[in-house]
């Protein structure tokens, strides 16, 4: 009797438009089971994350010292940041070394990584040989060049010396920032090469030999053709070495402390200095709160050059 029923009302449509609406339900029923998946590993990541930042925050707010409780003291905390000219100083010597530091890695990895691209023997051997720094540990690295850079007795001062050129680095505040910087990037200039050679090695050949076969010269092929292809690689690789190179820190305090007369200071040993030497817990972290900002400032365009980018390839 069912069966003439359905027969007759024809129901075999109702069906079909029943399993499509399953197949569509069933993607969503499976993106919400993963989602409840990873929930516990994504709960614990923000607490991890915005614990710590919600605290300092707070803490920026208040005055605060060891053996006494927290007080609130409002803006305080940020108007003595911008009344102190020791503040102000950190922030243009991070504002220049930074810039220095990951244009500088920039503009050595990628000419790095074009000339090695044609080199057709020992290219394993030379990549180790430029990856190298990156093995050793900062502290040692910045020693080792600490003592080859020691005046009158380090072979690398020595040398210098003997082609007349002289770097002040333990005297002078910007010779001692530019050591640092050659520091920094000798040892980090690995991470930008190998970012930059992967893409590199990614463009196609056959959009070479085009740009070649329309009359284009080797600098325009570089320039109007694999720049542009590797662009996204350049962002991604400027984007990581701006948010580490701002928290630049050994460097610095192994070569001068900060000195002479805190002249020499970047925000990384303005913060250290307030947190452990003066105890100001609330001052230090109005400053860590001015680095966050400023590494939010500075990383913005990129973002949203990296996101144009993405969405042209897509």
């Amino acid at each position: 009797m069912i069966a003439e029923i359905a027969r007759r009302i024809d129901i075999g449509p109702l069906r079909r438009d029943a399993s499509l609406l399953d197949r569509q339900r069933r993607p969503q029923t499976r993106h919400g089971f993963y989602v409840l998946l990873l929930l516990p590993a994504l709960l614990l990541l923000v607490a991890l994350l915005a614990t710590p930042a919600v605290y300092i925050v707070w803490l920026s707010f208040q005055k605060s010292t060891l053996g006494q409780e927290p007080a609130f003291v409002g803006l305080a905390n940020y108007g003595a940041l911008i009344a102190d000219s020791a503040f102000w100083r950190a922030v243009w010597n991070t504002f220049a070394v930074v810039n220095v530091i990951v244009y500088g890695e920039l503009a050595f990895g990628l000419a790095v990584a074009v000339l090695l691209r044609r080199v057709e023997i020992g290219r394993k051997l030379i990549i180790a040989a430029i990856i190298a720094p990156y093995a050793i540990t900062e502290s040692s690295g910045i020693v080792m060049w600490r003592f080859m850079m020691e005046p009158d007795v380090g072979i690398a001062s020595r040398l210098l010396d003997g082609l007349g050129l002289v770097l002040p680095w333990d005297s002078e505040p910007w010779a001692g920032l530019a050591l640092a910087c050659l520091i920094a990037i000798w040892h980090h200039m690995p991470f930008t090469f190998l970012i930059l050679y992967a893409a590199l090695l990614s463009v196609p050949k056959e959009t070479q030999e085009a740009a070649a076969i329309d009359g284009a010269t080797a600098w325009q092929r570089f320039w109007r053709v694999e720049v542009p292809i590797i662009m996204p690689a350049i962002l991604v690789a400027i984007l990581f070495r701006y948010i580490f190179a701002i928290r630049l820190f050994g460097e610095v305090w192994l070569l001068t402390r900060g000195g002479p007369a805190r002249l020499t200071e970047v925000l990384a040993i303005y913060l250290y200095r307030e947190t452990f030497q003066y105890r100001n817990f609330g001052l230090a972290s109005a400053a860590g709160v001015c680095m966050l900002l400023l590494s939010l400032l500075i990383a913005l365009p990129y973002l949203y050059r990296m996101a144009k980018e993405v969405r042209r390839g897509a």
